[in-house]
């Protein structure tokens, strides 16, 4: 007869504490553990089961699969597993029993078989729908060799996996010696039992360690840490400690845990997350760089490098203070280009500083290498100790400074200086940042300084080529106004010039050489030599425009883009005979009545081959003529179609006393135009006013 009993309480849900390799392992501990599984389903039918039970049982793996308890068992034992099954179907919980396994060619040996119910997912081991059962079958009578051969397997497998296993009693003390775990602490028998194992682990750690397992034990839940361990060798290494409580009867019995040793894994870890930062900080770093390189692109002058650096030192490096600071090669001495970058205290060097002034912008120009001092003491000790340097300290803020010098061919050009008012300790991987921030900057601070050079020098140019004064004509009033650019702009190619011809008229022009800098002013100079000359030997406009054409195609480059309007003036008549080479309409504002475009057919630039057109007209008495450059009515926020529009409505609404005054109107037409807007280009304007009424001839 079998016996058979069951129990209430349900194995708690079951938590791995195994690596990677968890399905070989478990594989590999049910194909040799010295005990029989297998998994029914609700229907009684085998879906799992190992070589163990399937011999004891008389039949291969693969015949018992999905057999029925008929032909797993035999019909004589069939019927009361079924009814076992049954039972932990209906909510039996664990049911334990003894029976022969006799069936067909089976051992006929006598197994302790234990049924147990597998629960739907997410139940915790509780209250959930039965989906199936486990059957463990340990054998009474087991050979002692086959069982030892199986020990010593299943310890090779936990040597292999870095485990130690180990057993406590219900109360969580340690009753039993673990020879395996003291043979990684050094610890003896005494140490180690009761609660002293935990004397190996970590200060840092043990209150949490120590928590954790009170917790485990009062509440039987199992026991997951992980900790770091003193060894043998006197080091540290990490563990993980998993451990569950055995229940027999409802009754705790024991509790049996595993330590595993994790410190490769946690290393590896760790180094990749090092790496990960380090990644993320690089490419942060080249982000940064990429911006301030673009940044300091775009700053054309001196000042705006040095606005720009200050911008990126407090985004791009976290610093209080940045100072930029230019050398002066012939007498040897430093000019802060930003005195608000270095503090206005006793000991700190003064706007103008020679290279023998004990200061960190000093040092990197005379060694030409990066000057790091993390702390007030480490700046001590690297500027000797001398006495400027104890009076600034004393009187600062600042913590640390990192001062970079700016080279140029490999020669000192200046230096840039970082200010932190908190001790910083600077990587090496950030001193590559900023050794290339330092490079960025004095190629800029290059770039400006050559601007500010052709730009002051295409100025001069510009300004000589410009007439000092308009002549002075009895009958007519001529005025002219001209304004440069923005500081951030380079100089442009506008121009104009009036002379008197020996024929008694007046001749007049104003034009634009497409371009900016020297080349523009050089280009503009050519020009009005080459008009002034053609002017003397054959003054009528489109024989001026003819000769200029043919003087663009002999020496000229096809790029060098010039448009004109060129004009000749008979005071005694009023009349102005006019060409335009591809430039903007003249205004015509009379007074009392409405201003106009003098449009006329579009000729094309000087050097584009094209029939040059005449045009006459005369200009009553009270008239005046404006010529204009682009400057005036073309920006980035409007374009010349709308610029023009709004020329003539300006003009419309000038007073009586502006136009009669053609100083007056020049001045009303640019503040007018220009209101609201940043002046992009120069502006450049002439301005022709017939005060005296004349009679046009006859014929």
């Amino acid at each position: 007869m079998s016996t058979l009993r069951t129990e209430t309480s349900v194995p708690l849900s079951r938590e791995s504490a195994l690596g990677p390799a968890d399905p070989e392992l478990l594989a590999s501990l049910l194909r040799d553990a010295p005990i029989g599984f297998a998994l029914f389903d609700p229907a009684a039918r085998v879906q799992t089961i190992n070589p163990v039970l399937a011999d004891a049982c008389g039949r291969s793996v693969p015949e018992c699969t999905g057999s029925s308890l008929d032909a797993l068992f035999g019909a004589g034992s069939a019927a009361a597993h079924q009814q076992t099954i049954a039972a932990v179907l209906a909510g039996a919980g664990v049911v334990h029993s003894e029976h022969p396994l006799n069936a067909s060619g089976g051992t006929g040996t006598r197994w302790a078989l234990s049924w147990l119910p597998v629960h739907s997912a997410g139940s915790n081991g509780t209250g959930g729908r039965v989906q199936g059962v486990v059957l463990l079958a340990v054998a009474q009578e087991v050979d002692e060799a086959a069982l030892r051969r199986s020990e010593e397997r299943y310890r090779s497998l936990l040597k292999a996996g870095n485990q130690v296993i180990w057993a406590a009693g219900p109360d969580g003390r340690m009753h039993e010696d673990c020879p395996e775990w003291r043979g990684v602490t050094g610890q003896s028998e005494a140490e180690f039992l009761g609660l002293g194992w935990l004397d190996t682990v970590h200060a840092d750690d043990r209150a949490a360690v120590e928590r954790a397992w009170d917790d485990a034990v009062a509440d039987r839940t199992p026991f997951d840490a992980t900790f770091r361990v003193r060894v043998r060798s006197g080091e540290y290494r990490h563990y993980r400690s998993y451990a569950v409580a055995l229940l027999r009867d409802g009754e705790l019995t024991e509790w049996v845990g595993a330590n595993t040793d994790v410190t490769t894994q946690r290393e590896a870890d760790e180094m990749r997350q090092r790496l990960t930062a380090q990644l993320g900080e690089a490419a942060l770093r080249t982000v940064r760089l990429q911006k301030a390189t673009s940044d300091l692109a775009e700053a054309l002058t001196v000042d705006e490098v040095v606005r720009v650096m200050g911008e990126i030192g407090r985004s791009a490096v976290g610093v209080d203070r940045t100072a930029v600071a230019m050398l002066d090669p012939e007498r040897l001495r430093l000019k802060i280009l930003n005195p608000e970058g270095v503090p206005d205290i006793p000991g700190a060097p003064s706007v103008e500083s020679g290279l023998d002034y004990p200061s960190t912008l000093a040092v990197a120009v005379r060694e030409r290498r990066p000057f790091i001092a993390q702390s007030p003491l480490e700046l001590r000790t690297m500027l000797d100790d001398e006495p400027e340097v104890r009076t600034f300290l004393a009187h600062t803020d600042e913590q640390a400074w990192v001062t970079l010098p700016l080279l140029s061919a490999g020669l000192p050009m200046g230096a840039l200086r970082f200010a932190f008012t908190s001790p910083r300790e600077v990587s090496d991987e950030e001193k590559v940042f900023l050794e290339a921030l330092a490079g960025q900057c004095a190629l800029a601070l290059e770039r400006a300084t050559l601007f500010e050079r052709e730009h002051r020098t295409a100025e001069a140019l510009q300004q000589s080529l410009l007439p000092e004064e308009l002549p002075e004509v009895k009958g007519i009033g001529m005025r002219s106004f001209y304004r440069p650019g923005t500081r951030h702009v380079q100089v442009g190619g506008d121009w104009y010039d009036a002379f008197p011809l020996p024929d008694g008229r007046v001749a007049g022009v104003l034009g634009d050489v497409m371009g900016k800098g020297i080349k523009a002013a050089t280009g503009m100079s050519r020009v009005r030599n080459a008009l002034r000359a053609l002017a003397f030997s054959m003054p009528e406009p489109a024989d001026v425009l003819n000769g200029l054409d043919r003087l663009f195609e002999a020496t000229e480059a096809m790029d060098q883009v010039t448009t004109l309007v060129y004009f000749v003036l008979d005071p005694e008549t009023g009349q102005i005979d006019l060409s335009n080479a591809g430039h903007l309409p003249p205004l015509v504002v009379p007074p009392g009545s409405a201003p106009w475009l003098l449009e006329t057919d579009p000729d094309t630039p000087l050097g584009v081959h094209s029939e040059r057109g005449h045009h006459k007209f005369f200009v009553p008495p009270g008239n005046t003529v404006v010529l204009y450059s682009d400057g005036l009515v073309e920006n980035r926020r409007r374009a010349v179609a709308t610029g023009l529009d709004e020329l003539v409505a300006v003009a419309a609404q000038a007073s009586a006393e502006v136009v009669g005054d053609p100083q007056k109107m020049l001045d009303y037409l640019v503040e007018s135009m220009l209101a609201g807007y940043e002046q992009d280009d120069d502006v450049t304007l002439l301005a022709v006013h017939l005060p005296v009424a004349r009679s046009a001839p006859e014929g």
